[in-house]
């Protein structure tokens, strides 16, 4: 998803028209991630997870609009991280175009990959988290953790994309892998819940875990097609290949719950939809059709087996980041150095295609670095979060669920705190209304 740095001719109104399209497809996978993390969870702390995703929607809108966009995609520094000279989006009008689209736009449309990024990290920590603290680690992490690795990939003079030469279309690294190893370190800090491993801790509502999968399967087609950043047979391609991918994800899923459960069940289905999808998002715009059901396909057989490491290792991934996310991004990433076409790619070319090892290598190399450096600096400021104010509720608060210790509701209950306000406390219309 690197901006097109020659000079344009001028706005081209298809690429445009296309480009918003897929802005408000990729924004809206954030409550459906919402949705799809919510009726995973146990009924206590359905709201909690809820708002998780839906308060990192505004946080690192601020925080991008702040710095985060000139942190990724200024001048470079290093190949590091970009320059400060687009601070609160200085000099960036209306005018002003990355390629044959609105530079503003294509703020937008970055944002909202920044947004489920940080979000998708509150899966590893769910049920057991301060929402307090969570407004503190988003913006943090935003500009420390996302803002450097997505400049390494995306941004001008970023060393991955520059130097090394590795490739990852639309965010295997910058938002699979990131968060998925972010998710693993934020894990480790706040710790294990209370009766992990012990007690059943089932998705209390498989068809809003469905739902949330669907609205995540269709603005994944924004996410993917709209990271060619044109409305041209590149998008195609990605977009066919995310649909694609997700299909062979689902079917590798269930085919190894049949082998080794007995029966295929709806989560395996959604998880393994979401698999694929995962491991299609670095490999949309460089692998062929057959390729793309290829790593579909490989992304929900091994994250069927991933899922389980937890139990053995002893991380409490909550709603499976790690198992989906991390291993996914990684089995895409990896599988671009197999399956990567010329005619995908413009020039690198995979093992199968004839290219060597060398592009195996490269995706090797950016997905130990990006993994390492995203833990270590995760793990780092969720210490120094934890110490500032305790990233952990009380065990009180984990028992009885977050969403009537920290929020004073819940879901399923009409008489909860946040609706128990005696009438004449009401406003006079909401007196009427009620």
């Amino acid at each position: 998803m690197t901006p097109v740095t020659v000079a344009a001719p001028g706005l081209d109104t298809g690429d445009t028209a296309w480009l918003l399209a897929a802005t408000a497809l990729v924004l809206l996978m954030t409550p459906g991630l919402a949705l799809f993390y919510g009726g995973m969870v146990r009924t206590k702390s359905v709201l909690n997870m809820l708002m998780m995703s839906f308060v990192s929607i505004a946080l690192v809108t601020v925080v991008w609009l702040v710095a985060g966009y000139s942190l990724v995609f200024g001048d470079d520094a290093f190949g590091l991280v970009g320059g400060l000279e687009h601070l609160g989006l200085a000099d960036i009008g209306p005018d002003a175009l990355t390629g044959g689209v609105p530079t503003l736009l294509f703020t937008t449309f970055q944002l909202t990959f920044a947004i489920i990024t940080a979000a998708l990290i509150s899966g590893a920590v769910a049920d057991r988290t301060k929402f307090a603290a969570w407004l503190v680690f988003v913006p943090l992490w935003t500009l420390l953790v996302y803002a450097p690795v997505a400049h390494w990939v995306w941004g001008p003079g970023g060393w991955i994309k520059d130097s090394l030469g590795a490739l990852d279309f639309a965010g295997g690294l910058v938002v699979e892998i990131a968060s998925g190893a972010s998710g693993l370190a934020l894990a480790l800090v706040v710790g294990p819940r209370i009766g992990f491993r012990k007690d059943a801790m089932r998705p209390h509502n498989l068809p809003m875990v469905m739902l949330g999968a669907g609205l995540l399967w269709f603005g994944w087609l924004g996410f993917n097609g709209g990271s060619a950043l044109a409305a041209n047979g590149l998008a195609a391609a990605s977009m066919l290949n995310t649909v694609v991918a997700g299909c062979t994800g689902l079917l590798g899923w269930l085919f190894v719950e049949q082998q080794r459960d007995g029966h295929p069940t709806t989560f395996g289905a959604a998880s393994g939809a979401v698999a694929g999808l995962v491991a299609i998002t670095p490999a949309c715009g460089t692998v062929s059709i057959l390729g793309g059901a290829a790593v579909g396909l490989a992304a929900g057989v091994v994250c069927s087996y991933a899922v389980a490491w937890k139990f053995r290792f002893g991380y409490d991934d909550a709603l499976d980041v790690v198992g989906v996310h991390l291993v996914g991004g990684v089995v895409g990433t990896l599988l671009i150095g197999l399956f990567a076409t010329a005619t995908m790619t413009g020039g690198a070319e995979g093992l199968f295609y004839g290219g060597g090892a060398a592009q195996l290598l490269k995706q090797a190399v950016a997905v130990v670095a990006v993994a390492a450096y995203t833990f270590l600096a995760t793990y780092g400021i969720g210490k120094a979060v934890d110490r500032l104010m305790g990233l952990r509720a009380s065990s009180e608060e984990e028992v009885t669920g977050l969403d009537q210790t920290l929020h004073a509701e819940s879901a399923y209950d009409h008489g909860a705190l946040g609706h128990a306000a005696p009438q004449s406390a009401l406003p006079r219309d909401r007196k009427t209304a009620s």
